[in-house]
């Protein structure tokens, strides 16, 4: 099998402009995102909930109060205007060939704390291999009554480990939390590349680092600042502006990683046949240094 480069994003701000909501939801609910994340914000305060469950109980309230059904078809219809960033409709194809002509397979993978529905309706839903992303549980009546998922900022952590392994399912926690020989894990973390916009992503960003992948923030001129931060501060190996076209720098870079990932991938394949090789035969005994 060829070996596998995965790419693991970020949505909001990383793919598209600005928060997944703010482009259809908020507006269907009569409220501006300032009055909507206000909202959610001081509830999640008040009650000490964890921030993304906090918004996604205001969705439900919300919409119940205005009569609104929130179904997953609605969700999905919202994904539709969500407005990416140049270049990003085509990114996927092309990262894919360039990949095919170095020898790997590239996989794309989502580790998002907004909306999952939202996300399957954007256009490009069908690139990723796993989508990973907050999701509500639907009752008998096709409407929103629970979130299924919470991807927090540090839990994302988790969703690395099982893209790691090879264990997508999120209710399988017993295969993800059992010991596996590195040799057998699906991508090692060495073939990793995580692309995030801001703090929210340091803890993916500070993994990859640790474990020897890489990690790449993107900007738009009113994050910059936060993210030459990053890049100061050691959490990121790269920054560059969120501009996916082909030849722009973040581009050209994440194709050189691609590439020093196969090389690395073709060396450890040549050493690992050359030692079986040689098993195959008697090696002669060790002449001593004095004979």
């Amino acid at each position: 099998m060829k070996p596998i480069v995965a790419l693991l994003y970020d949505f909001d701000k990383t793919l598209c402009t600005t928060d997944m909501q703010n482009y259809a939801f908020i507006p269907a609910l009569g409220m501006t995102p300032d009055d909507f994340w206000s909202l959610a914000n001081t509830f999640g305060r008040e009650n000490h909930m964890d921030g993304l469950l906090a918004y996604m109980y205001t969705m439900i309230a919300e919409c119940r109060r205005r009569g609104l059904r929130l179904d997953r078809d609605f969700l999905i219809r919202c994904g539709r205007d969500i407005r990416l960033f140049p270049g990003v409709a085509d990114w996927f194809g092309r990262i894919n060939a360039f990949g095919q002509s170095q020898g790997v397979e590239i996989e794309h993978y989502v580790l998002s704390s907004g909306l999952k529905e939202i996300i399957e309706g954007s256009g490009i839903s069908h690139e990723f291999k796993k989508i990973y992303a907050c999701e509500f549980l639907y009752d008998a009546d096709g409407l929103a009554s629970w979130p299924k998922l919470d991807v927090n900022f540090t839990n994302k952590t988790q969703f690395i480990y099982r893209i790691n392994k090879g264990v997508l399912d999120v209710s399988d926690d017993r295969t993800l939390n059992s010991s596996m020989p590195d040799d057998s894990k699906r991508i090692p973390f060495t073939n990793m590349v995580y692309i995030g916009d801001g703090l929210s992503d340091v803890p993916c960003m500070k993994m990859m680092r640790s474990y020897g992948g890489q990690a790449i923030a993107v900007y738009q001129d009113s994050n910059r600042q936060g993210v030459e931060e990053l890049l100061s501060r050691r959490r990121v190996d790269f920054i560059f502006p969120a501009d996916y076209r082909e030849d722009t720098d973040l581009d050209l870079t994440v194709k050189n990683i691609i590439r020093r990932m196969a090389i690395a991938d073709a060396l450890t394949e040549e050493n690992a046949r050359q030692f079986r090789r040689i098993g195959q035969y008697d090696l002669p005994e060790q002449e001593s240094l004095f004979d």
